[in-house]
């Protein structure tokens, strides 16, 4: 509690060379006035030692300083008065309106300027003559005009205060927004990675797996051949994916990204994967000829749904066709990819779960649906459907 009391260095600072002024002025003998009921020269000491104590209290007492720096001003009128004690309640004035309540800023400029114009009329009617406005003008350069800039000076540091804690807050949702950026890059990132390596390293799981369990030098070679060319095509994918994320490299040429038009090779490649599995893949493509060209980000998403699908089926679908249909109705463009559900025989690969996370992300993001899962086929065997509806214009994107 004492602490919140003391007085800053400013203050100190203040009260010191008020009183030091005034008793300077006091052994020089000058004065503000004469002929007053405490002619004594000491008493003008009075009020400037209690308007230098005022002083002090300035900041952490401001209603109590001005209370003290009032009294001690009414007391130096009886006096010869001291040019330092007025000086130093301007002071004071001040102060109570920069360092005190919102309520005293507000209150004092105008119980001053009202002090100020009552004190003028008093006077001006008392002695009736026009050197009494001059009273006035000083009543109001010691109490309103030093209200009034501690007004200005508490309105600026109000709107500064205001301006940095804007600043601030701008600075943490730019923060937040760009950990957002940051999470939803890494997700995009991983969601390209694996929709481009799964389907290679699937292969080559599978086709090593069967090297190994079958003592037959054909198959082994033709799961050598399928292995490399899986390798080659997944490092070639790799370094495409490198390159759309190393910074300043010399090609500045975009990458293409996969689309559509791509898929019978993709299905080629199904085939040649999964023959061992007993996997016939067949692309069906309802679209009209020469519709409209799709948006870059459908036509990425569609590849990547039609690329996972067709990894799990590599996966996990037993023996039977898997048909890819591609059809579309107004402004949605479908996918679907069905495959024979059950239990395969031969080597399997095993799933990491993040295939289906990731179209579904994908589909999400673009504003349409997406569904997975086993249903009834039509001889009574189950399949497993993926079926993906993407809106193809770019303002139903954004919704």
């Amino acid at each position: 509690m004492l602490t919140s009391i003391r007085p800053d260095r400013d203050a100190v600072a203040l009260a010191v060379s008020g009183l030091l002024g005034g008793l300077l002025l006091w052994l020089l003998g000058l004065h503000t006035q004469g002929g007053h009921p405490f002619s004594a020269s000491w008493v003008t000491l009075v009020p400037l030692t209690a308007m230098a104590s005022a002083e002090l209290l300035r900041r952490n007492a401001p209603r109590t300083a001005l209370a003290v720096g009032t009294l001690a001003l009414v007391a130096d009128q009886f006096t010869r008065g001291s040019l330092a004690t007025i000086l130093m309640f301007t002071d004071v004035m001040y102060a109570a309106v920069l360092y005190g309540t919102p309520a005293a800023a507000r209150r004092l400029p105008v119980a001053t300027l009202l002090v100020t114009v009552a004190s003028t009329i008093g006077f001006l009617a008392w002695f009736r003559k026009p050197e009494a406005l001059l009273i006035g003008l000083v009543i109001g350069l010691v109490s309103f005009i030093p209200a009034l800039t501690g007004v200005s000076v508490r309105s600026h540091r109000t709107a500064a205060d205001a301006a940095r804690l804007a600043a601030a807050q701008t600075a943490r949702l730019a923060e937040m927004d760009r950990t957002q950026a940051v999470i939803a890059e890494r997700a995009r990132m991983a969601r390209e990675l694996h929709d481009m390596v799964a389907n290679h390293l699937s292969a080559v799981a599978i086709h090593s797996t069967a090297a190994l369990s079958i003592d037959d030098p054909e198959t082994s070679r033709n799961a050598l051949k399928v292995i490399r060319e899986n390798s080659v095509e997944g490092l070639a994918e790799m370094r495409r994916l490198i390159g759309l994320l190393r910074e300043g490299g010399q090609d500045d040429a975009p990458a293409a990204a996969p689309t559509l038009a791509a898929l019978d090779t993709l299905i080629e490649q199904t085939n040649a994967n999964g023959a061992s599995g007993g996997l016939l893949c067949t692309l069906e493509d309802t679209r009209a000829p020469g519709a409209d060209a799709l948006p870059t980000p459908v036509e990425l998403a569609a590849y990547r749904i039609v690329q996972e699908s067709l990894t799990n089926a590599l996966k996990h679908a037993a023996p039977g066709p898997v048909v890819v249909r591609l059809g579309r109705s107004g402004e949605l463009l479908t996918v679907e990819v069905t495959s024979v559900f059950g239990s395969r025989t031969g080597p399997t690969a095993p799933g990491s779960g993040a295939g289906l996370v990731g179209m579904r992300e994908r589909v999400a993001l673009l504003g349409g649906t997406f569904g997975a899962g086993a249903e009834p086929g039509g001889d009574g065997a189950k399949i497993w459907r993926v079926r993906a509806e993407l809106p193809v214009r770019e303002r139903e994107m954004r919704e």
